[in-house]
Parts: C-alpha cells; sequence; structure tokens
C-alpha cells in the first residue's frame, strides 16, 4: 500500500468519525431543544412538598402538569392547579419561582363562603369527597373577580389558600395537575 493509499484511508476514516460525532452532537442537541420545549409550553413534572392536598396528594408525590388546556379554556371549579405565588404571597417571603398546588373552588363571577365546616359556592353546599376534614374556621362570602380564582388546598385545616392571602390571578397559573407518576404504587390520572 502506497503513502498515498494510506493517506485516503485516513483521511476517510477519520471523515466518517468526524461525521458520526457531527450526528450525535445535532441528536443531542435535538433532544434538549425537544426537552426544553415540551417542558416550557407543554409539560412539566412537580414534585408535592407538603400536605396541604391531602388525601389527594401525598407529600413527595411526583405529577405531570401540563400547560395547554388552559391556553383553550379556563380553570373550571374542582381542578387541581399548580401556581406561581401571588404578590402577596411574594410579599410575605414566598419566592416567585416557588411553586403551590391548590384545588380551584370558585371562577370568576362565583361567591365562595365557608359556614359551619362547609364551603359554600353560590349559597349552595359543595360535595367534596375529596377533603381531609372539614374547615374548621368560617369565612364570609366574596365575590371572585375577573381573571381571578378562590382555591383551597384539600387539606383545608392545614393550607396556605385563598382564604389567607386572596384570589389567584389567571396569570399566575402554571397548568393543571393531571397524572401521578410516582410513587408507583398510586401510579394514575388524578
Amino acid at each position: 500500500m502506497t503513502s498515498q493509499e494510506t493517506d485516503v484511508k485516513h483521511a476517510t476514516a477519520s471523515s466518517k468519525t468526524w461525521r458520526s460525532w457531527q450526528e450525535n452532537l445535532i441528536l443531542v442537541a435535538i433532544a434538549l431543544f425537544l426537552a426544553l420545549f415540551i417542558r416550557t409550553f407543554i409539560a412539566e413534572p412537580r414534585y408535592i412538598p407538603s400536605d396541604s392536598m391531602l388525601p389527594t396528594l401525598h407529600t413527595g408525590d411526583r405529577l405531570v402538569v401540563e400547560k395547554v388546556s388552559y391556553h383553550f379554556h379556563p380553570p373550571t371549579t374542582g381542578d387541581i392547579i399548580v401556581f406561581q405565588p401571588p404578590a402577596e404571597l411574594q410579599r410575605r417571603g414566598y419566592p416567585r419561582d416557588q411553586a403551590f398546588i391548590k384545588r380551584v373552588i370558585g371562577v370568576p363571577g362565583e361567591i365562595i363562603s365557608v359556614a359551619q365546616g362547609k364551603v359554600y359556592l353560590n349559597s349552595q353546599p359543595l360535595s367534596e369527597n375529596y377533603i381531609a376534614e372539614p374547615a374548621n374556621q368560617p369565612f364570609p362570602p366574596v365575590q371572585v373577580p375577573a381573571d381571578k380564582f378562590f382555591v383551597m388546598g384539600d387539606n383545608r385545616n392545614d393550607s396556605n389558600d385563598s382564604r389567607y392571602w386572596g384570589f389567584l390571578p389567571r396569570q399566575n397559573i402554571i397548568g393543571r395537575a393531571t397524572f401521578r407518576f410516582w410513587p408507583l404504587n398510586r401510579i394514575g390520572f388524578i
């Protein structure tokens, strides 16, 4: 074999190696872009850090929060949502990037109150088979303003919610909790 043939073989091998590296780098870049795109606009995982949603969600549960549906329709009563803390919570020291999770109890225009352990929606008792125990403090009737929501934790007596810091602005909503993927023994839709 001549030195020219050897050089050609080395150049060809080197070229193939470089093309392989290029392809791998492109695949990694595409995968990173897709992961970032999906997490930013479609869905993201979240961790439950407290007992405020017991018995529905437990500390340590891991959920998928979908971000698409609320672009087409507003949250409805009963939805479990993840949101950034409103201004009042930020004034109390909660960082803007700390996500909260609660259940929507009232949507714009509805009147919410709590009396004798029952939550009332437009003067009618709300059927709540998902709560840990009845609320132990009354709450006077309030009407939910436009573009805001009234949210409460399912663990009513251990939840930092709209009863204490006010209404949740729609723009603070990140998405709707849809699926628990951890722990495995409780995997499923929420």
